[in-house]
């Protein structure tokens, strides 16, 4: 990383940080009303006490139980009514019913869902979706994005092979972990996403780290899904079988993604799933040919990660539902209020 992206990174957060505190302290929301649509999809993947770790990639992931409580109440608060992902198509096409709702989603099936989240859920009445990837639950596909996080944090030095023959990377300080991580996003997002996992993983191995352990501290297994679908708030939707970059693959593992993954969460869920979440979620990973697959399978809805609050429905909207991420560099419940005004994507 360079000085000029980690620049670039600061004042991407200290921009998004003074938007969201001038919505919130200005109260833009009295002024602007219709900004905030029919309500909010939120997204979430961890939800556990904060880790404590000096260097912490993947912070943007995580939030507090706390957080997820507070975020809960300022929805109910804001007059938003909880309800299934999967019934939102509904809702929004009813041309009597002029409520606004909020969907709470968590991607990747991590543990700390049913251990930290669940019972938040739980409290609050407040139904839960939560999109599952098929090679995690399986031990079959790593994580990256937790593979590079445990690597750069564990090692101050390591050797990686970004395309060019191996080389020594040294992560001793803050600044050089960071980097190394980054650089390894970066040829992730950059190259074949398969080829790429495989060499993080090689070097990890090398390194002493188990790539797919990680997974299995971290994620569901099988047992642990068939249990949660007991939870009448609980629903599972599907989440590919790789998590892989759907707009970077060819018509044929397109179809397998999204059908294999349906197919999968069935057999956990003993229901075929309603709803499917597009790994990543961004622009570069969901077109129209991603969204009409999704169709093709019979999902009902189906969720990206771009930013924005539920508008009034239209035929294609519920294929590619915008969604809000209750982030975790952002977990204030001003910043909440200022993302359910829908005022910050007016912005964008």
């Amino acid at each position: 990383m360079t000085f000029k992206t980690a620049s670039k990174r600061l004042l991407k957060h200290a921009a998004i940080r003074a938007g969201l505190e001038g919505v919130a302290l200005a109260r833009a929301d009295r002024l602007w009303p219709s900004a905030a649509g029919r309500g909010v999809i939120f997204t979430l993947h961890h939800v556990r006490p904060a880790s404590g770790h000096a260097h912490d990639p993947n912070a943007l992931l995580s939030v507090t139980p706390q957080f997820l409580d507070r975020a809960i109440l300022i929805a109910a608060e804001a007059g938003l009514v909880p309800v299934a992902l999967e019934d939102l198509p509904r809702l929004l096409a009813d041309p009597k019913d002029a409520r606004r709702f909020v969907a709470f989603t968590l991607d990747d099936g991590y543990r700390d869902n049913a251990v930290h989240a669940a019972p938040v859920f739980h409290k609050h009445g407040v139904p839960y979706t939560i999109f599952i990837t098929k090679g995690f639950v399986d031990r079959t596909r790593s994580m990256w994005w937790q593979t590079a996080d445990v690597l750069t944090r564990e090692k101050p030095a390591f050797r990686f092979d970004f395309g060019h023959g191996e080389e020594e990377i040294h992560t001793g300080t803050p600044a050089a972990k960071q980097a190394a991580f980054d650089r390894i996003a970066a040829f992730v997002q950059s190259s074949d996403e398969d080829r790429a996992v495989a060499t993080l993983d090689a070097a990890a191995k090398q390194a002493g780290i188990e790539p797919l352990a990680i997974v299995e501290t971290l994620t569901m297994d099988e047992s642990a899904l068939r249990e949660l679908v007991h939870d009448p708030l609980a629903r599972l939707g599907a989440h590919t079988l790789t998590h892989v970059n759907l707009k970077r693959v060819d018509a044929a593992r397109l179809k397998s993604e999204v059908e294999g993954s349906a197919d999968a969460v069935a057999s956990y869920a003993g229901r075929a799933p309603d709803s499917f979440a597009y790994p990543y979620g961004f622009k570069a990973a969901v077109g129209e040919r991603e969204i009409e697959a999704v169709r093709a399978a019979g999902f009902a809805v189906a969720v990206t990660t771009q930013p924005g609050v539920l508008g009034p429905l239209n035929p294609a909207a519920a294929a590619a539902f915008n969604r809000v991420s209750l982030n975790g560099l952002y977990q204030k419940p001003r910043y909440v209020r200022a993302l359910i005004s829908g005022i910050p994507f007016k912005m964008l």
